[in-house]
């Protein structure tokens, strides 16, 4: 990355198009405040197989991204820090070196045959069926959506948003864990449709799946460190569980999700789970050690997507509002056992920060003093002073930002561009944080 970033600050790129879009330009100016600054250095993108900027690369396997993640640990003895991105459509993780130059390393496919039988260690869910007729469901392609980490780092949790057979998501949809040392596939778990959110506790010893598509949360036991004994431990259903089997074709299955439960977040005491309720507002609360739905509490803006914690804030992402909220969480959720009972108690003590229409994914600096957040309508990224709650810069993106990640020493920010209807988008851009 040194290298990328040395040659790209002298480059001077006329804009690339595609479709009706412009795109912007790598070693742009900086962009934000006196205190944090954003500067595009590198793009990896699916749609120009002749870039002319060599800090522009080509790749067809970045199809229409939905997430980043970046590990950092040591491996044989070497520092490593690759960047994973999942590719939606392309039902492909791609990995890439970030010490080499955005170097690839390998595509880890998430399509199955019968030879690959072996990975799963079952088939069906608790509470599904496959559709009569479904003889071999695990003869698939599964489309990669968000991902966690878990175990010091050894494993990699990719959940599939979809078996492509599944276009209306009745069925069981699967969970890919893959050997960050190797970048294997070692084993498939099932899941409830349209699988989206998989995160980790504090604790390391669970793990949470929030199912978009029939108001569900799942967790798993991962506390043995052996992928074959992982093992689920608690089922939960907020207010009511979706009726699958009453779907026609004309369903768009994206929008029909009932509540639309999205982001998810442990508290640091690894004790409850929050889930935002993308639909209506609200965060659902789960006690971990009683494995118990608790309720929701509500007074958040309508369209909560997505959800973090650091240290004793909670953030969360506003869709359609295009804000970020901020309050203490401890104070949530004592207000919440206070009120617990009561008909969509209504907790008022937040703070907002208008980061532009469409705000999706949310990442923090280590330290927690700033937050960037995506404008997926609006095509920029946001810089959030949380002290204040205060907007204090934002930077051009591809068309269509929707996920992010950030790197331990908080040197580089990772957006993904999901494109739509094959224009814009279909890229991935990585940010310098300077101050």
């Amino acid at each position: 990355m040194k290298k990328l970033i040395q040659c790209c600050l002298l480059l001077l790129v006329t804009n690339l198009v595609h479709g009706q879009y412009k795109i912007l330009q790598i070693g742009a100016k900086s962009v934000g405040s006196t205190e944090l600054k954003l500067k595009l250095v590198a793009r990896i993108q699916g749609y120009n197989p002749s870039p002319t900027n060599p800090t522009d690369f080509y790749d067809p396997a970045i199809y229409s991204p939905k997430s980043a993640l970046i590990l950092e640990k040591i491996i044989n003895g070497k520092a490593v820090k690759k960047l994973y991105i999942n590719s939606l459509e392309g039902g492909q993780t791609v990995v890439y070196d970030m010490n080499d130059s955005l170097k690839k390393i390998c595509v880890i496919s998430h399509t199955f045959a019968t030879a690959d039988s072996g990975l799963f260690g079952e088939t069906n869910f608790p509470g599904y069926s496959f559709k009569p007729g479904r003889t071999n469901p695990n003869i698939f392609t599964g489309k990669p959506v968000e991902m966690c980490l878990t175990n010091n780092d050894k494993y990699l949790w990719v959940p599939y948003y979809r078996r492509d057979y599944d276009t209306l998501a009745q069925e069981p949809s699967a969970i890919a864990i893959i050997n960050t040392d190797s970048d294997k596939i070692v084993r498939l778990m099932p899941t409830a449709p349209l699988p989206k959110m998989v995160v980790r506790s504090a604790d390391g010893k669970l793990i949470a799946v929030t199912n978009w598509g029939d108001n569900t949360v799942h967790l798993i036991d991962v506390s043995s460190g052996n992928p074959a004994q992982f093992h689920y431990v608690a089922h939960f259903v907020v207010d009511y569980k979706l009726k699958l089997d009453t779907f026609s074709k004309k369903i768009d299955r994206d929008v029909e999700c009932g509540l639309c439960l999205r982001g998810t977040a442990f508290t640091p005491d690894s004790n409850y789970l929050f889930v935002g309720r993308m639909h209506g507002g609200g965060i659902a609360i789960f006690d971990i050690k009683g494995q118990k739905y608790l309720g929701s509490v509500f007074g958040t803006k309508e369209n909560v997507r997505h959800l973090l914690i650091k240290g004793d804030y909670l953030y969360l992402s506003s869709n359609n509002d295009g804000v970020v909220e901020k309050t203490k969480w401890k104070d949530l959720l004592k207000f919440f056992l206070a009120k617990k009972g009561q008909k969509k108690p209504q907790y008022k003590n937040w703070r907002l920060a208008f980061t532009g229409q469409g705000a999706r994914t949310i990442s923090i600096t280590s330290d927690g003093k700033y937050l960037f957040a995506n404008s997926n309508n609006q095509s920029k990224v946001s810089i959030v002073r949380t002290s204040d709650m205060k907007t204090i810069g934002s930077i051009r993106a591809d068309p269509y930002p929707v996920g992010m990640t950030i790197d331990k020493s908080n040197k580089y920010l990772v957006v993904t561009a999901q494109g739509r209807n094959d224009k814009g988008g279909n890229s991935v851009m990585i940010y310098e944080i300077t101050r």
